[in-house]
């Protein structure tokens, strides 16, 4: 009986396991909400998402995404743009910083 009573709960904790797996609908309206986010909060006109986005653990809780576009600002001339967003997975809120200069070393 004993057997029995183990094979059941471990049986019982893997569907418990399954139950919580996400599906793939499930990160397909994750990456929506993402994309939508990080897009609506953009200061750029045409944004978009310039790649896919980087998935820091639940410790960190943060999805980061590039945005490019064009800068709104008349004196830009519709200068392309890069932003940082960082999507806080908990608050499901997105923080967006310029990204233009990481890759350029300062002038010595």
């Amino acid at each position: 009986m004993k057997m029995h009573t183990a094979l059941l709960l471990v049986l019982t904790a893997a569907a418990a396991g399954q139950a919580n797996a996400s599906s793939p609908d499930a990160w397909t309206a994750f990456n929506k909400t993402l994309v939508d986010s990080c897009v609506s909060a953009s200061s750029l006109k045409n944004a978009k998402p310039a790649g896919a986005d980087a998935a820091f653990d639940d410790s960190v809780g943060f999805n980061a995404l590039l945005i490019k576009g064009q800068y709104k600002q008349a004196l830009m001339k519709n200068k392309t743009g890069t932003e940082l967003c960082l999507y806080d997975r908990k608050n499901k809120k997105a923080l967006i910083t310029e990204w233009d200069n990481v890759t350029t070393l300062p002038k010595k």
